[in-house]
Protein backbone atom coordinates (compact mmCIF):
# COMPACT_ATOMS: atom_id res chain seq x y z
CA UNK A 1 0.00 0.00 0.00
CA UNK A 2 1.33 2.89 -0.66
CA UNK A 3 2.16 6.24 1.82
CA UNK A 4 0.34 9.35 1.15
CA UNK A 5 0.79 12.51 3.53
CA UNK A 6 -2.22 12.81 5.78
CA UNK A 7 -0.17 16.55 7.12
CA UNK A 8 1.18 19.01 4.53
CA UNK A 9 0.11 20.73 1.69
CA UNK A 10 0.00 17.72 -0.28
CA UNK A 11 -2.46 16.30 2.14
CA UNK A 12 -5.48 18.27 0.81
CA UNK A 13 -7.26 17.53 -2.18
CA UNK A 14 -7.12 20.05 -5.76
CA UNK A 15 -9.41 19.43 -9.02
CA UNK A 16 -6.19 18.04 -10.55
CA UNK A 17 -5.58 15.34 -7.89
CA UNK A 18 -9.38 14.35 -7.24
CA UNK A 19 -11.69 11.63 -8.72
CA UNK A 20 -15.26 11.38 -7.56
CA UNK A 21 -16.93 8.25 -6.93
CA UNK A 22 -20.75 8.16 -6.20
CA UNK A 23 -22.72 4.92 -5.36
CA UNK A 24 -25.54 3.49 -4.87
CA UNK A 25 -27.70 6.67 -4.64
CA UNK A 26 -31.37 5.03 -5.43
CA UNK A 27 -35.04 4.90 -3.70
CA UNK A 28 -34.38 1.30 -2.57
CA UNK A 29 -31.05 2.34 -0.48
CA UNK A 30 -32.87 5.98 0.54
CA UNK A 31 -35.39 4.14 2.22
CA UNK A 32 -33.20 2.70 5.44
CA UNK A 33 -31.07 5.37 5.82
CA UNK A 34 -31.34 5.84 9.18
CA UNK A 35 -28.13 7.12 10.09
CA UNK A 36 -29.07 10.91 8.38
CA UNK A 37 -31.94 12.82 7.65
CA UNK A 38 -32.12 11.40 3.73
CA UNK A 39 -33.49 14.70 2.60
CA UNK A 40 -30.02 16.51 3.80
CA UNK A 41 -28.57 13.52 2.15
CA UNK A 42 -29.73 14.12 -1.47
CA UNK A 43 -29.11 17.87 -0.48
CA UNK A 44 -25.12 17.22 0.19
CA UNK A 45 -24.74 14.75 -2.53
CA UNK A 46 -26.26 17.43 -5.44
CA UNK A 47 -23.81 19.76 -3.81
CA UNK A 48 -20.58 17.73 -4.43
CA UNK A 49 -21.61 16.65 -7.36
CA UNK A 50 -22.62 20.33 -9.16
CA UNK A 51 -18.97 21.23 -7.82
CA UNK A 52 -16.96 18.29 -8.92
CA UNK A 53 -18.79 18.93 -12.59
CA UNK A 54 -17.82 22.58 -12.35
CA UNK A 55 -13.66 22.09 -11.21
CA UNK A 56 -13.96 19.58 -13.69
CA UNK A 57 -13.50 16.47 -11.78
CA UNK A 58 -14.07 13.46 -12.83
CA UNK A 59 -17.23 11.96 -11.37
CA UNK A 60 -17.83 8.19 -11.68
CA UNK A 61 -21.79 7.19 -11.06
CA UNK A 62 -21.90 3.95 -10.07
CA UNK A 63 -25.56 1.55 -8.96
CA UNK A 64 -26.61 -1.37 -7.93
CA UNK A 65 -29.21 -4.13 -9.65
CA UNK A 66 -31.31 -0.81 -10.65
CA UNK A 67 -33.91 -2.84 -12.09
CA UNK A 68 -35.16 -3.55 -8.81
CA UNK A 69 -33.41 -0.97 -6.44
CA UNK A 70 -34.57 1.94 -8.92
CA UNK A 71 -32.65 4.47 -11.44
CA UNK A 72 -29.83 6.60 -9.77
CA UNK A 73 -32.00 9.68 -8.88
CA UNK A 74 -32.86 12.39 -10.73
CA UNK A 75 -31.32 14.92 -9.07
CA UNK A 76 -27.91 13.39 -9.67
CA UNK A 77 -28.19 12.13 -13.20
CA UNK A 78 -29.55 15.68 -14.48
CA UNK A 79 -25.78 16.81 -13.06
CA UNK A 80 -24.24 14.41 -15.56
CA UNK A 81 -27.30 14.10 -18.23
CA UNK A 82 -25.42 12.19 -20.52
CA UNK A 83 -23.46 9.85 -18.24
CA UNK A 84 -25.13 6.06 -17.85
CA UNK A 85 -24.18 4.90 -13.90
CA UNK A 86 -22.09 1.92 -14.04
CA UNK A 87 -25.01 -0.29 -13.03
CA UNK A 88 -23.60 -3.51 -10.90
CA UNK A 89 -24.90 -6.72 -9.04
CA UNK A 90 -21.43 -6.90 -6.99
CA UNK A 91 -22.50 -5.53 -3.46
CA UNK A 92 -18.53 -4.52 -3.51
CA UNK A 93 -17.82 -1.72 -6.11
CA UNK A 94 -14.39 -2.26 -6.38
CA UNK A 95 -14.97 -5.91 -7.20
CA UNK A 96 -16.47 -4.52 -10.85
CA UNK A 97 -14.04 -3.82 -13.51
CA UNK A 98 -15.40 -1.35 -15.04
CA UNK A 99 -15.28 0.56 -11.79
CA UNK A 100 -11.66 0.06 -11.08
CA UNK A 101 -10.91 1.09 -14.77
CA UNK A 102 -12.98 3.90 -14.89
CA UNK A 103 -11.19 5.44 -11.91
CA UNK A 104 -7.76 4.27 -13.19
CA UNK A 105 -8.33 5.89 -16.29
CA UNK A 106 -8.64 9.55 -14.96
CA UNK A 107 -4.77 9.01 -13.87
CA UNK A 108 -5.69 10.28 -10.24
CA UNK A 109 -4.99 8.72 -6.77
CA UNK A 110 -7.14 10.91 -4.54
CA UNK A 111 -10.53 8.55 -4.51
CA UNK A 112 -13.41 10.08 -3.18
CA UNK A 113 -16.14 7.97 -2.45
CA UNK A 114 -19.69 8.90 -1.00
CA UNK A 115 -22.47 5.93 -0.91
CA UNK A 116 -25.86 4.38 0.34
CA UNK A 117 -24.75 2.42 2.54
CA UNK A 118 -21.93 3.74 4.54
CA UNK A 119 -21.06 0.44 6.30
CA UNK A 120 -21.31 -1.63 3.02
CA UNK A 121 -21.38 -0.05 -0.70
CA UNK A 122 -18.81 2.73 1.15
CA UNK A 123 -16.43 0.84 3.65
CA UNK A 124 -15.95 -2.18 1.34
CA UNK A 125 -14.77 0.02 -1.48
CA UNK A 126 -12.87 2.19 0.36
CA UNK A 127 -10.83 -0.73 2.10
CA UNK A 128 -9.87 -2.59 -1.03
CA UNK A 129 -8.70 0.24 -3.05
CA UNK A 130 -6.58 1.78 -0.01
CA UNK A 131 -5.23 -1.83 -0.15
CA UNK A 132 -4.60 -1.02 -4.14
CA UNK A 133 -3.06 2.01 -3.63
CA UNK A 134 -5.15 5.10 -3.18
CA UNK A 135 -5.59 7.72 -1.22
CA UNK A 136 -9.88 7.46 -0.01
CA UNK A 137 -11.46 10.15 1.40
CA UNK A 138 -14.81 9.06 2.91
CA UNK A 139 -17.62 11.77 2.46
CA UNK A 140 -19.41 11.28 5.47
CA UNK A 141 -22.43 13.19 4.74
CA UNK A 142 -22.94 12.67 1.17
CA UNK A 143 -23.19 8.74 2.84
CA UNK A 144 -25.61 7.03 4.89
CA UNK A 145 -26.28 3.91 7.16
CA UNK A 146 -29.09 2.09 8.51
CA UNK A 147 -28.79 2.76 11.55
CA UNK A 148 -26.44 5.80 13.56
CA UNK A 149 -24.06 2.86 14.79
CA UNK A 150 -23.72 1.57 11.30
CA UNK A 151 -22.44 4.33 10.32
CA UNK A 152 -20.79 5.34 12.86
CA UNK A 153 -18.57 1.61 12.95
CA UNK A 154 -18.17 1.96 9.27
CA UNK A 155 -15.90 5.14 9.54
CA UNK A 156 -13.98 4.01 12.60
CA UNK A 157 -13.05 0.97 10.58
CA UNK A 158 -12.13 3.14 7.50
CA UNK A 159 -10.16 5.50 9.54
CA UNK A 160 -8.31 2.62 11.46
CA UNK A 161 -7.12 1.55 7.86
CA UNK A 162 -5.85 4.96 6.70
CA UNK A 163 -9.36 6.64 4.94
CA UNK A 164 -9.79 10.26 5.67
CA UNK A 165 -13.21 11.09 6.37
CA UNK A 166 -14.50 14.23 5.47
CA UNK A 167 -17.47 16.53 4.08
CA UNK A 168 -19.14 17.95 1.22
CA UNK A 169 -18.48 21.13 1.94
CA UNK A 170 -14.09 20.31 3.24
CA UNK A 171 -13.89 18.59 -0.35
CA UNK A 172 -15.27 21.58 -2.13
CA UNK A 173 -13.32 24.28 -0.10
CA UNK A 174 -10.22 22.17 -0.95
CA UNK A 175 -10.98 22.37 -4.50
CA UNK A 176 -11.97 25.97 -4.19
CA UNK A 177 -8.84 26.42 -2.23
CA UNK A 178 -8.63 30.47 -2.56
CA UNK A 179 -11.63 33.11 -2.97
CA UNK A 180 -9.34 35.48 -5.14
CA UNK A 181 -10.71 32.93 -8.19
CA UNK A 182 -10.79 36.02 -10.47
CA UNK A 183 -10.69 33.82 -13.72
CA UNK A 184 -14.13 32.44 -12.98
CA UNK A 185 -17.19 34.62 -13.12
CA UNK A 186 -18.95 32.35 -10.91
CA UNK A 187 -16.95 30.13 -9.26
CA UNK A 188 -18.59 26.42 -9.08
CA UNK A 189 -18.62 25.97 -5.66
CA UNK A 190 -20.45 29.19 -5.02
CA UNK A 191 -23.01 28.14 -6.93
CA UNK A 192 -22.88 24.83 -5.11
CA UNK A 193 -22.90 26.68 -1.69
CA UNK A 194 -25.74 29.21 -2.90
CA UNK A 195 -28.37 26.48 -3.39
CA UNK A 196 -27.54 23.73 -0.99
CA UNK A 197 -25.34 25.25 1.88
CA UNK A 198 -28.29 26.04 4.03
CA UNK A 199 -27.82 29.04 6.11
CA UNK A 200 -24.67 29.47 4.59
CA UNK A 201 -25.99 29.74 0.84
CA UNK A 202 -28.49 32.29 2.53
CA UNK A 203 -26.21 34.56 4.06
CA UNK A 204 -23.71 34.28 0.55
CA UNK A 205 -26.46 35.53 -1.16
CA UNK A 206 -27.13 38.30 1.06
CA UNK A 207 -23.87 39.21 1.01
CA UNK A 208 -23.85 39.66 -2.36
CA UNK A 209 -27.06 41.66 -2.06
CA UNK A 210 -24.87 43.85 -0.02
CA UNK A 211 -22.01 44.35 -2.31
CA UNK A 212 -24.39 45.00 -5.19
CA UNK A 213 -22.81 41.67 -6.95
CA UNK A 214 -25.30 39.65 -9.24
CA UNK A 215 -26.40 36.64 -7.47
CA UNK A 216 -25.33 33.72 -10.18
CA UNK A 217 -28.81 30.96 -11.30
CA UNK A 218 -28.22 28.13 -8.50
CA UNK A 219 -30.11 26.41 -10.87
CA UNK A 220 -27.54 26.55 -13.89
CA UNK A 221 -26.30 23.01 -15.05
CA UNK A 222 -28.71 21.58 -12.48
Amino acid sequence: MNEFPKTGLDALLTPENSVLLLIDHQPYQFANVNSHEPTMVVNNVVGLAKAAKGYGVPTILTTVVEERGGLLIPQIQEVFPDQKPINRTFINTWEDQRVVDAVKATGRKKLIIAGLWTEICVAMPALQAAGEGFDVYAVTDVSGGVSAESHDMAVRRMVQAGITPITWQVAIAEWQRYWARTNLIAPEDQLAVLAHGGATGVVTAWEMQLLNTPVPDVTAGA
